[in-house]
């Protein structure tokens, strides 16, 4: 339903400093070689003059080399410590928040997060009566993460015969190949789907053999499945066309899967123990006690606050008497603060423009568990 940071979890419990660059990385037209060959020192005269490492400049220096064979336009984002390139993402597009280059005490993966909304899994299955092929995707990557093919049985499927008991006899025979190999293809579509967390199941191809698959998938699998009527693996199929079909079931189901949580976080409002958290004080809170299904803000109007970042747990603070014994690392922007403080608690993170959250908030969370009564003044 959200995104989450979970995986980087480790990398956020690793002591810094950290050196971080979001830039452009295309190498452009003959004209802007020149500019793609000189950043990265340029980088590392900027990253220098911030007190980086001479082993991170060049560690990083290194990895921020131009993105050559990537069509423009292309970011990257890079965090470096101790010399060891952590992390290094080729990002497609242009830079959607500007260029950002800094040594910070814990990693400041916004950029990265606003760049890539979204490890959004989900999975494309074109299906024919003998073989599919089956592709996992993360919205905002280009091209498949992972393609399976399934190669079932074509046994007697091209036969033709003369008539009569004969031809029952075939039929029923090729029936129940095209039953086994669909039951084939269901199986691997729901390994794929628990393995990866996939929310949306794209099911194409042939339309009897479509017919098989769904009836033999999972109940969980069934939940997520959306049919197009689509056949690019025939003559004259249009495969532009199935990719917009494609991108619009997965922009319409992202987008309702995002108005769920707006419309759970609306129904909290009133309620004398809300599972539901608004304001930074209170998801602070929240946050300190492991508490926050899902983080929402307005990341940039939270922009200038600042947070502790502790080391460990309850992780984030607003002042020092709140760290319960932890090392506060460094007081740094509350988005990137609030950032990791979800991902070191198996949070959900979802990032909203301004005015579309209830109140006008900046800020707000969906609760594992509900807040407890007030306690009334003596």
């Amino acid at each position: 339903m959200t995104d989450s940071l979970k995986e980087y979890a480790d990398l956020y419990r690793r002591e810094g400093p950290w050196c971080a660059a979001y830039v452009d990385a295309g190498t452009g037209t003959v004209d802007t070689l020149e500019a793609a060959d000189v950043r990265p020192g340029n980088i590392r005269k900027a990253l220098a003059g911030k007190g980086a490492s001479a082993e991170d400049l060049a560690a990083i220096e290194e990895a921020i080399q131009p993105a050559t064979g990537e069509p423009s336009p292309v970011a990257r984002f890079v965090l470096v410590r101790q010399g060891t390139v952590e992390l290094n993402e080729l990002l497609p597009g242009p830079l959607v928040v500007p260029e950002r280059i800094s040594v910070d005490p814990v990693p400041d993966l916004l950029p990265l997060v606003k760049h890539r909304p979204g490890e959004y899994p989900y999975i494309v299955a074109e299906v024919g009566r003998d073989s599919a092929e089956i592709r996992l995707h993360y919205a905002g990557r280009p091209g498949p993460d992972r393609v399976q093919d399934v190669e079932g049985s074509s046994e007697n499927l091209s036969k033709v015969a003369g008539g009569g008991w004969s031809q029952g006899k075939y039929q029923h025979r090729t029936e129940e190949i095209w039953r086994r190999n669909a039951d084939q293809v269901a199986e691997e579509i729901d390994r794929i789907i628990r393995n990866s967390g996939a929310r949306l199941l794209v099911l194409a191809g042939d339309v009897r053999a479509r017919g098989l698959v769904q009836d033999q998938l999972s109940e969980a699998s069934r939940e997520l499945l959306s049919i197009v009527e689509s056949h690019t693996h025939t003559a004259g199929a249009d495969q532009e066309a199935f990719n917009e079909q494609v991108n619009e079931r997965v922009a319409l189901q992202w987008a309702a899967e995002q108005q769920e949580v707006i419309e759970r976080l609306a129904e909290q409002e009133g309620q004398a123990n809300p599972e539901s958290a608004t304001g930074i004080g209170a998801v602070v809170r929240a946050l300190q006690q492991a508490q926050v299904d899902v983080l929402i803000m307005n990341d940039e109007a939270l922009g200038g606050h600042h947070l502790l970042a502790l080391g460990a747990e309850p992780w984030i603070a607003n002042a020092e008497e709140e760290a319960l014994g932890a090392d506060v690392l460094g007081r740094i922007p509350a988005p990137a603060a609030l950032l990791r403080a979800a991902a070191l608690t198996d949070a959900g993170i979802l990032l909203l423009p301004e005015g579309v959250l209830p109140g006008k908030a900046d800020i707000a969370a969906l609760l594992r568990w509900p807040t407890g009564p007030a306690v009334p003044s003596p």
